[in-house]
């Protein structure tokens, strides 16, 4: 029979834009495949393609009677299941699973941590509860994947797992659809005249949830300076809409693009999912986040290549080597972001001799197929073994 596998996560965008490949990739190789998470608009369409997905209400707020109800469900679910193997994402989902699925004696418990929670500008109290949450969570787990070699590192370091029981998987993309030899000039044209943005503009592009952490103060705070310098540069930023009843930053957003005169200078073209092509009508590519793990989205420029300036945290300084692919910026400073992004725009020749080495980089160490083969490696492994903890 074939093994019974659960990819566990909170919502299903973090599935459909995530994990749904690795899901597939599994079920290629006969594993019987079962992914759960909260429902909404992602999840049919994977059923559509052949994959089990399961509604099973996670919230991602810190409401701990709401997580408690999830637990009782999750857990009654996984006793008349009987899973082989659960592997939990995303930090609620992947603590409540662990939890549950230890309960239920599930033989082996997997948890990739995409990006731990803490990070060095977080105060020191908060920062300790949550490596503590990680450290409990490590108690019901019998193997940790990581994205980044640093967060390995952390989790070594920290005792949120052990030597022999933890393994660096990084982070990928398809080649074959992130390829700018896909598309032409017509096609960037084509795609800028749809967002509104002048053919011939200079564009800057990042995609990302409008929030603080992503860095989008500093980003806007740099439009202001830029645009001073580059006519008719646009932002495109892919990922929320910005609405006015947004429920995270959506009106101090507002307010800040307003005083720093710019609205008229950014595309917010929301979720979509034209990535590849949306990522082809932008020139340079900047994430300047305070936090990631090892973030997909540099993947994706990188390989679509496309220079790219990130800030100096995990994740990205191990995608993006500075001055060669691209550049690493302090974390929160508009002023280096600016200057940064303002070399690469004004400089076309250089933009592109940075963006094909990005792209050469990323085609050997960022492909999901090395990815998906470090992860089903430990999953033999463990399986072979049937270790019990």
């Amino acid at each position: 029979m074939a093994l019974k596998v659960l990819q566990l996560c909170a919502v299903d965008f973090t599935l459909a834009k995530f994990l749904a490949p690795f899901c597939f990739f599994l079920k290629e190789r006969g594993y019987d495949v079962t992914a759960a998470c909260s429902e909404s608009e992602f999840m049919a369409p994977l059923r559509e393609r052949g994959l089990r997905c399961v509604d099973l209400p996670i919230a991602r707020s810190a409401n701990l009677a709401s997580h408690a109800r999830s637990y009782l469900r999750l857990g009654a679910w996984l006793r008349e299941e009987k899973f082989d193997i659960v592997h939990v994402h995303t930090p609620i989902a992947a603590l409540i699973g662990r939890v549950a699925a230890a309960r239920r004696g599930v033989p082996i418990r997997i948890y990739t941590a995409h990006g731990f929670y803490f990070h060095d500008r977080m105060p020191a109290h908060k920062r300790a509860f949550h490596v503590g949450l990680e450290r409990f969570g490590a108690l019901f787990t019998h193997y940790l994947f990581t994205q980044s070699d640093e967060d390995r590192e952390t989790a070594l370091r920290l005792g949120i797992a052990r030597e022999g029981r933890v393994r660096t998987i990084g982070n990928g993309v398809d080649p074959a659809r992130f390829d700018p030899a896909r598309f032409t000039e017509a096609d960037r044209a084509e795609m800028r005249r749809s967002l509104g943005i002048d053919p011939a503009a200079p564009v800057l592009g990042i995609i990302g949830r409008l929030v603080r952490e992503k860095g989008y103060y500093e980003l806007f705070e740099a439009m202001r300076d830029l645009r001073a310098r580059i006519p008719g540069l646009r932002l495109l930023v892919v990922g929320d809409a910005l609405t006015s009843d947004h429920d995270d930053h959506s009106e101090n957003f507002q307010r800040t693009i307003d005083a720093l005169g710019i609205r008229d200078a950014i595309v917010f073209a929301g979720q979509r999912p034209d990535v590849p092509e949306l990522l082809h009508a932008m020139d340079v590519f900047t994430l300047p986040s305070y936090r990631e793990g090892m973030p997909r989205s540099v993947i994706e420029a990188m390989t679509m290549g496309l220079p790219c300036v990130v800030t100096d945290i995990r994740g990205c300084r191990e995608e993006v080597l500075d001055g060669e692919s691209g550049y690493v910026v302090p974390v929160g400073d508009a002023a280096p972001l600016a200057d940064r992004c303002g070399r690469l725009l004004s400089d076309p020749a250089r933009a592109r001799e940075m963006g094909a080495a990005a792209r050469r980089r990323a085609l050997v160490e960022f492909t999901e197929e090395a990815v998906f083969q470090r992860q089903i490696e430990v999953y033999e492994q463990l399986i072979r073994k049937r270790i019990r903890f």
